[in-house]
């Protein structure tokens, strides 16, 4: 399927390795111009080269307000101009309500609400402008069915759909889409490292009995950026293997 965006400009956040790279990686394979960032120059060199030709690594921190716009910016300069932009970054640590002090909850909301708030700040005028534009959002199923042991993702990610829920309806009519993706336990070096290895989709809870993997994310996230999907807004797609058991 050609999705319509060959020579397209996107700028995907904390890309060097997992879903943000598997994103860069399915854009450039349709043809997309993908500005790529990491913190580590060394690592984000290394991506670009396994993306190709398309890629230009940036380096940049995206965990602050600060940080997201300096990418974006970046990203525009590198590019010529943004069309799509993938909001990702890193989670916030793992803990309860008891073991989370209350001073961590503004950390982790800035890390993963208020940053990619940011980079829409930046991005999103100049695609009202030229009435053609793809926000996607790389969050968490957490969104949907709180996770035990992530309070401060769940907490900081949820507030993020909310505005990208909002400013989904916004801009609409401006030819800008706006949408988040939801991604469940994929096999990852971040999960490998988490779990000591590729635990059995079974034991972690996903019906369909395995993780998932990062190439098929890529490929789902870049049709949600597609010309194809330009009636697609507002929308929060978990891509789990089916392990959200809520209707809605």
């Amino acid at each position: 399927m050609n999705l319509g965006i060959e020579g397209r400009r996107a700028a995907v956040a904390a890309s060097s390795s997992g879903l943000g790279l598997a994103t860069a990686q399915a854009l450039a394979g349709e043809g997309v111009t993908v500005a790529v960032c990491s913190r580590s120059r060394e690592r984000i060199d290394a991506a670009a080269e396994q993306i190709g030709p398309l890629a230009i690594p940036l380096v940049a921190d995206v965990s602050t307000e600060a940080g997201g716009t300096a990418f974006v910016d970046a990203a525009r300069d590198a590019l010529g101009g943004i069309d799509i932009l993938v909001c990702n970054g890193g989670g916030p640590p793992p803990g309860d309500f008891t073991g989370t002090p209350a001073d961590a909850y503004a950390a982790a909301v800035e890390l993963s609400c208020l940053s990619q708030i940011a980079m829409c700040a930046a991005a999103v005028p100049a695609m009202r402008e030229q009435r053609w534009g793809r926000v996607l959002a790389i969050t968490s199923y957490g969104v949907r069915q709180p996770i035990g042991g992530l309070i401060l993702s769940n907490v900081a990610r949820s507030g993020f759909t909310a505005f990208l829920k909002t400013l989904a309806r916004e801009i609409a009519s401006d030819g800008v889409t706006v949408n988040s993706i939801q991604p469940g336990l994929h096999d990852t070096e971040r999960l490998r490292k988490l779990y000591g290895g590729v635990p059995d989709g079974h034991d972690v809870g996903i019906p369909a009995g395995v993780l998932g993997q990062p190439d098929e994310f890529g490929r789902i996230a870049a049709f949600m950026c597609s010309e194809a999907a330009s009636f697609l807004t507002g929308v929060h797609v978990p891509v789990d293997g089916g392990s959200v058991s809520g209707l809605l």
